[in-house]
């Protein structure tokens, strides 16, 4: 069947918009480091990174995150990241010039994310985005997967959400998508474990690589 025109495209930030990896790993490592532990490699790092900071100091001190110490942990790791939130992290390449061209069209476009607005906001001031809609992981009561917030980015940017694509690396992106009764888009470039497999997510569309989402999304280029 033929990909329906959307009016509006929303994204995930870590692992599908940005890639914000090296920094996150950069943040991790700091943390081993600080408790005398060698560094871990990065693609180890890269594979959690969508699952957020309670994950990434599970992975770097094996804390769960009931345990003792971990709220501490991910305090240290957050704080660390917090420091150098943009030196490293990049639109994925070629999203950048798509974003950039859509943007120039005045096409509404969004982020909806779990990331709070504290890491959110100097990391898209560094990186000259200006999405028509933001809603970060402290901006309502609830969260993705559950479908709230991709709602409220559609409604901020006057559009109906079976007229957006919500585009994520993440199984609950994939929920709150179709939740929100948005066309899922299942990405394969960014920050999924070893063990997951994209492809079998309920989606609507897959994309392995980020060359070939642009080339869709190309294809409603007015």
């Amino acid at each position: 069947m033929p990909m329906q025109e959307p009016q509006a495209i929303l994204f995930d930030l870590d692992g599908t918009l940005v890639d914000t990896a090296p920094d996150l790993a950069n943040a991790t490592n700091a943390l081993r480091l600080y408790h005398g532990l060698a560094p871990l490699p990065y693609e180890v790092i890269r594979r959690q990174v969508s699952n957020g900071g309670s994950a990434l100091v599970t992975l770097a001190l094996g804390l769960e995150a009931t345990a003792d110490g971990h709220a501490q942990a991910r305090q240290y790791l957050l704080d660390a990241y917090e420091k150098a939130v943009a030196v490293h992290s990049r639109v994925f390449s070629p999203l950048d010039v798509w974003l950039n061209d859509w943007h120039s069209d005045q096409r509404p476009w969004g982020i909806v994310t779990n990331k709070p607005r504290r890491y959110t906001l100097p990391l898209l001031e560094a990186l000259a985005l200006q999405p028509g809609a933001l809603l970060c992981a402290d901006d309502l009561s609830v969260r993705k997967p559950a479908p709230e917030p991709l709602w409220e980015a559609a409604r901020r940017l006057d559009v109906k959400p079976e007229q957006c694509w919500y585009v994520g690396d993440h199984s609950r992106d994939i929920e709150a998508a179709l939740a929100a009764g948005m066309t899922a888009v299942a990405v394969g470039y960014g920050y999924i474990s070893e063990e997951d497999n994209y492809r079998q997510w309920p989606a609507d569309l897959w994309f392995e690589e980020c060359k070939a989402l642009v080339d869709a999304l190309g294809a409603f280029k007015r």
